[in-house]
């Protein structure tokens, strides 16, 4: 009973026990240790900072074969220097003469200066059209050769047209006219396309009469009209 009696009193008065008190020491011990422990990594994390900044010097040592290959855009240049320069017509150069014209306007001429420089632009640019028909190779006329000249072809007689029709009328003296009918198919529609034509043709015997189917061959003008004569009569009228 008398235990209990000296707990209550010292609930009243609020003070702890013993025990209480030595329980805080071990609480304020933990404290400090992670505290101590902390402090060792802040040390390693120094020590590992200078490791840290050594792999950044590498990338120097990696960048030294990209400094020897350097001189190649300078090969480059050479080849481009050996290309052939851009030949440019007379239209393009003028083009690119009006382009290059900031637009500025020209001081004031009198009409003769205007005259005398219209002149001068006038020479300039026959030289340069001059300059341009050589450089093409366009032959002058005084480097043509003189001399006989090419000799004049022989004549070699062609193959004379020959066509089929029906005489139309034989009135003219040795001159019968023919009909000629034509049928030819549309190249594009297919159609057959029916057409004829009429000749004048010299007939030496009066041989032909009208109605009669006969052969015709082209020949050397006879007259105004007749460029064909009769060679056959295939057929003669009913």
């Amino acid at each position: 009973m008398a235990e209990e009696e000296e707990k209550d009193e010292t609930a009243a008065s609020g003070e702890q026990p013993a025990a209480d008190e030595g329980e805080a020491p071990e609480a304020d011990a933990k404290d400090a240790a992670p505290a101590e422990e902390a402090a060792p990594e802040e040390g390693a994390s120094e020590e590992e900072a200078p490791e840290a900044e050594a792999p950044a010097e590498e990338p120097a040592e990696e960048e030294a074969p990209a400094e020897e290959a350097a001189p190649a855009p300078a090969a480059k240049a050479d080849k481009a220097d050996e290309e052939p320069a851009e030949v440019l017509s007379p239209k393009e150069i003028r083009r690119r003469k009006r382009s290059a014209h900031t637009g500025e306007a020209l001081p004031e001429r009198s009409v003769e200066q205007r005259i005398a420089d219209r002149a001068e632009e006038r020479k300039r640019k026959a030289a340069e059209r001059r300059r341009y028909r050589q450089g093409r190779g366009k032959a002058r006329k005084d480097a043509i050769p003189t001399g006989e000249g090419t000799p004049k072809p022989e004549r070699v007689p062609g193959n004379p047209k020959v066509r089929q029709g029906i005489v139309v009328s034989d009135k003219g003296d040795k001159t019968i006219v023919v009909r000629i009918d034509v049928a030819r198919r549309h190249r594009r529609y297919q159609k057959i396309l029916r057409s004829s034509t009429t000749l004048h043709v010299h007939d030496e015997r009066n041989d032909a009469h009208a109605g009669d189917t006969v052969r015709v061959m082209e020949c050397r003008p006879m007259s105004k009209t007749k460029r064909w004569r009769l060679t056959e009569v295939l057929e003669r009228a009913r």
